[in-house]
């Protein structure tokens, strides 16, 4: 039997899950990278995307978009701004979060003119909202 960590997923607005898991798959702002038993220790951020969870239970999988992960050893701890299991992710919802991404990207333009790296954050966060809905087949517009 495989080793497992014990894995939470919170939110602002509640603990989403709390589970041993053999493995959790993060969707890290600089890639994405599989977190198991006697990981060393790591504190990445997360960009929107799905983060998959795999343990005795099955897989489960949730729609994040930002946050922080903090890996160790024997336990996997995310605090996603926005966490919503995949399976309870609609179109509607899906939309507000592209709305919101296109918002900041057209704010960042119109404050930051000549500043590319704000900018380029903002359609960075709009091509991953968008990547994260194909993926689970929902669409953009």
């Amino acid at each position: 039997m495989a080793e497992t960590v014990q894995f939470d997923l919170v939110s602002p607005e509640r603990r989403l899950v709390s589970v041993e898991a053999t493995e959790v798959r993060i969707p890290g702002a600089e890639g994405d990278l599989t977190a198991m038993a006697q990981h060393s220790p790591l504190i990445t951020t997360l960009r929107p995307g799905i983060l998959t969870v795999s343990g005795p239970e099955g897989e489960a999988e949730y729609v994040v978009t930002g946050g922080f992960a903090e890996i160790g050893a024997d336990s996997v701890s995310v605090l996603a701004e926005k966490a919503i299991p995949s399976g309870d992710m609609t179109q509607e919802h899906f939309k507000a979060l592209v709305d919101e991404a296109t918002d900041k990207l057209a704010k960042a333009q119109e404050t930051f003119v000549n500043e590319p790296g704000p900018v380029d954050d903002a359609a960075k966060l709009l091509s991953d909202m968008v990547a994260m809905g194909d993926h689970i087949g929902l669409s953009a517009n």
